[in-house]
């Protein structure tokens, strides 16, 4: 449920950051949604996977309902790569912002001011 929320929120922040430049805000919302899920993904088959070679009897007995310390860890991993990602773009976009000729042609006329 925690899951849903936090995709909810992702999908806001960047489709926030795509309409204040300009961008289609849905493709960048699914992009948070497809960072946020692959990250939780890579996560939870990264931990099985050490599970399975550490300990292969613990396989049996997992719960997958419920908090605990794994999916705690996961969805700060997981929050932390949607907020990185979106600095990234944040960047390119301030950067691509800042490339446009018709910035260039503002700046020339504060030059002779």
């Amino acid at each position: 449920m925690l899951s849903i929320f936090i995709l909810i929120g992702a999908y806001r922040y960047y489709a926030q950051l795509a309409e204040r430049f300009g961008k289609t805000k849905w493709h960048y919302g699914l992009l948070a949604i497809a960072v946020y899920l692959g990250t939780q993904l890579f996560f939870g088959f990264s931990y099985g996977l050490y599970q399975g070679i550490s300990d292969p009897d613990s396989l049996e007995e997992v719960n997958y309902t419920g908090f605990s310390i794994v999916n705690i860890i996961s969805w700060i991993i997981s929050i932390a790569a949607v907020y990185g990602v979106y600095h990234l773009l944040e960047r390119k976009f301030v950067k691509e912002h800042m490339d446009k000729p018709s910035m260039e042609i503002e700046k020339i006329g504060k030059e002779n001011l």
